[in-house]
């Protein structure tokens, strides 16, 4: 296809006004006028011709260059490859008309081999939602990937071009979820107060009444409760972007990808803390939790089984309690994953929430399908639960909905999750507990487990974790009274020569200051003047309270070497 350079000047005839074009006299000089290209384009459809012309050049080797770069996209295209000919021709059309840039080669060459539109300019916003549309694995994970790219990704950086996103572009996105959270934590708090000056009018009367119409109407126009933007919810936005991009990046779209250098807080999993009695009277004042994950005492989940021993769910509390399984695991375990005969259940399915809709999946990792050994107690309460469903099953008659699951409603069906969290909450608020999540009833399991002598393999294989990291860090919390434990038997470890008696000083100062103070001849023999009576390599003075007390036999031994 023919094209070509030439210049031209806009000089105009005094005479007749008309532009002079060619027969300028003055383009005799090279610095008069400017150069022009024009190249022709593949035909449109029904033949007409049509042309890419650009002018403004100051100089011939400008022209040329883009003269070039206009043959070399049309050469991207075979010459027996009608339609990438015509998306060549139809991408300089717009160009031209647009009086943009030239198109990158190497970049139309990767949209071209993708079957990707020419004429426009992917965003990331497509590009995410291309990306969301193919991608595969579980459907938890693509539900989380398209939230965060419809509540964080696309409202923010959807509309800029996917070739040109940059890590100042994300740094600032998340800088401004940052500036969010800031107005969140506010609107939150003056909603907070707002109903908490609503609870102080008093019912009766007009103006009370009219007072508390008029809060009500000024809580209406206030932002509902939104949660805060964590640095771990980040981390995961990142992660979508990251994974989003990479795949552009396998597809040559881009060759860079900004999301894995920006800089981000580390996102660190809560530590479970143990419901202290100190904690539960820092709540209760304040009605704040210690940390997002808190993790009751024995006496705690004791308390709770014996208020539900008559729930229907009795034997789902009870198995999670003690042998650790996640709400989906319990929800979705099977009678024939169950051997209720050697004690042991084999999780293998679990019930996931996408939404409000429910569906049956495999275990969260690898690792996650796992057999568990069962207690004599749960084995019982499995026992009594079973027992239970047959006697609903005949009542139900052929109404029953016979799923084979171990944890059903009255009628056989499945148990929706969020039903059962609900329902547990409802429970320990009836008796009057510290707040625990139904997952904490997990960390629970592991921290009776720890304190009842397990190591961190096999708590990590009754939870299923994919790394013992996971179990390590977050998972086990040692009760008051192990930890207790444990000081007494480190302090025992260390031989001491003198400890000073106890109440010895106290009593001192008690007596007034003419008392008389005992002399050398009061102290006995084996001691030193200041009442400190201990042998070298005795035991600690902590022993008192934690060593079994000496046999006779020590004891007379002991006796007579005193004596002599």
């Amino acid at each position: 296809m023919k094209g070509s350079t030439h210049r031209r000047c806009y000089c105009r005839d005094p005479k007749t006004g008309r532009p002079l074009g060619k027969k300028c006299p003055k383009l005799t000089s090279c610095k008069h006028g400017s150069y022009s290209v024009r190249q022709e384009l593949p035909p449109r459809e029904d033949g007409t011709r049509r042309s890419f012309s650009r002018a403004g050049y100051e100089t011939l080797k400008a022209a040329q260059a883009d003269l070039d770069h206009i043959r070399a996209l049309l050469g991207l295209a075979e010459s027996d490859d009608s339609e990438g000919l015509a998306q060549l021709a139809e991408l300089l059309e717009k160009v031209a008309e647009e009086k943009a840039p030239l198109p990158d080669i190497e970049a139309t060459r990767r949209r071209l081999s993708h079957g990707l539109d020419l004429t426009s300019r992917l965003t990331v916003g497509e590009w995410l939602d291309m990306w969301l549309a193919g991608k595969k694995g579980r459907q938890s994970a693509i539900s989380r990937d398209e939230s965060n790219i419809r509540v964080h990704l696309k409202p923010r950086i959807g509309h800029l071009r996917l070739d040109r996103l940059r890590v100042v572009h994300l740094s600032e996105m998340f800088e401004a979820i940052a500036d969010a959270n800031v107005e969140i934590a506010e609107g939150n708090a003056a909603r907070r107060k707002a109903f908490e000056g609503l609870a102080q009018i008093p019912w009766k009367g007009h103006e009370p009444r009219a007072r508390r119409k008029a809060m009500k109407a000024a809580i209406a126009e206030m932002e509902p409760y939104r949660r805060i933007v964590g640095p771990a919810t980040r981390q995961r936005v990142r992660s979508t972007l990251r994974a989003a991009l990479n795949a552009a990046i396998a597809q040559q779209l881009i060759t860079f990808n900004p999301a894995a250098h920006v800089e981000l807080e580390a996102g660190k999993r809560p530590k479970a803390l143990v419901w202290t009695e100190e904690r539960i009277l820092h709540w209760k004042r304040t009605g704040e939790k210690p940390s997002p994950v808190m993790v009751w005492t024995p006496e705690h989940t004791g308390l709770f089984l014996d208020h539900v021993v008559e729930d229907r769910l009795y034997a789902l509390f009870h198995v999670i309690a003690f042998r650790g399984l996640r709400r989906g695991e319990a929800c979705g375990q099977k009678w024939t994953d169950t051997n209720l005969d050697a004690g042991l259940i084999t999780v293998a399915k679990q019930l996931v929430v996408d939404g409000w809709e429910v569906y049956e999946d495999d275990p969260k990792t690898d690792a996650g399908a796992r057999t568990i050994a069962l207690d004599s107690d749960t084995v019982q309460a499995l026992k009594r639960h079973r027992a239970q469903q047959d006697s609903d099953r005949e009542e139900w008659d052929t109404a029953w909905v016979e799923t084979g699951r171990v944890f059903t409603q009255e009628n056989g069906a499945l148990l929706h999750p969020a039903n059962v969290t609900r329902r547990f909450v409802e429970l320990y608020e009836e008796i009057g507990l510290p707040p625990v999540r139904l997952h904490d009833l997990r960390h629970g399991a592991a921290t009776l487990a720890h304190a009842a002598g397990a190591d961190l393999k096999d708590i990590q294989e009754m939870l299923g974790h994919s790394s013992i990291t996971i179990t390590a860090d977050t998972y086990t919390s040692l009760l008051p009274e192990a930890d207790l434990a444990i000081a007494e038997a480190a302090a025992r470890l260390v031989p001491r020569a003198r400890i000073i008696a106890e109440n010895t000083a106290p009593k001192a100062e008690s007596e007034g200051d003419d008392a008389e103070k005992p002399g050398r001849e009061s102290v006995p023999n084996d001691a030193d003047p200041l009442g400190e009576i201990r042998e070298i390599n005795s035991p600690s003075a902590h022993a008192a309270l934690t060593q079994t007390a000496p046999d006779e036999e020590s004891e007379a031994e002991q006796g007579a070497s005193l004596g002599g």
